[in-house]
């Protein structure tokens, strides 16, 4: 209870009621009701018709992995703002997210000027989702870095690149989600109908995979940095979510 109703509830409730009623009334915390009460994702969407078809299926998965993080204060970085003129849609997505998370930085990226997108706690910069320099210089300004959303070219050597870029920077316990996985399979966006080619996005989540067991193959040793760094991969239709940790041995 805030104070000013707690001491009101001490000086009127409590001599009403029996020790054990005024016991489960202490338990009530307004503060693990309060996240209940606010809007869901979906329904933010809904409002502003803000994300794009895709991000609206995945809204419920996003819900579900970035609930926890309402309420804190971090940054969340989006690659890719969408949106073609300075109409009211074009970066509302950005906005969705300002709304969904109150205390959180939205930063976002995009080839376009997306600059009249900017409002406090929403920040915008212009580049290539593969320029090294900018995003390293973007999440190094940015403190506490704890979901990157890929939404960008989805090109499967763009996604590889960008995510070998922003990785290291990601916070432990955060999110990196990348959408629009199902370029892997589509030859005219430089995925590959085969399966087992190796330079698409679904190649690497399958080597993230592998990574995640690497106490039991080859020299039993992280090959890399996400081996060690990696600690879950989710995958959906046209959406993967990777959670970052420290996946050492035990």
């Amino acid at each position: 209870m805030l104070k000013p109703f707690r001491r009101a509830a001490v000086r009127v409730v409590k001599p009403r009621v029996s020790d054990e009623t005024w016991a489960k009334l202490r338990e009530i915390d307004p503060q693990r009701i309060t996240p209940q009460l606010r809007p869901s994702l979906g329904s933010l969407a809904t409002r502003y018709e803000s994300l794009p078809a895709g991000s609206r299926r995945h809204a419920a998965h996003y819900q579900r992995h970035f609930n926890q993080q309402r309420g804190t204060n971090f940054t969340l970085l989006q690659i890719g703002i969408g949106g073609e003129g300075r109409d009211g849609a074009d970066g509302s997505t950005l906005r969705t997210w300002k709304h969904f998370f109150p205390k959180a930085q939205i930063v976002g990226v995009d080839p376009d000027d997306k600059s009249f997108v900017n409002e406090k706690r929403i920040s915008t910069y212009q580049g290539s989702q593969v320029d090294a320099d900018l995003l390293r210089n973007i999440a190094r300004k940015h403190h506490h870095l704890k979901i990157i959303i890929d939404n960008g070219s989805h090109r499967p050597e763009d996604t590889r690149a960008t995510f070998a870029i922003l990785f290291p920077f990601l916070a432990d316990g955060g999110y990196y989600a990348i959408e629009g996985t199902r370029t892997s399979y589509w030859p005219a966006l430089g995925g590959s109908s085969a399966v087992t080619s190796r330079a698409t996005i679904m190649s690497m989540i399958k080597d993230l995979l592998d990574g995640l067991n690497y106490r039991d193959f080859g020299d039993h040793r992280p090959r890399c940095y996400t081996d060690s760094h990696v600690v879950a991969v989710h995958c959906y239709q046209d959406l993967v979510i990777i959670e970052k940790g420290h996946n050492t041995a035990s």
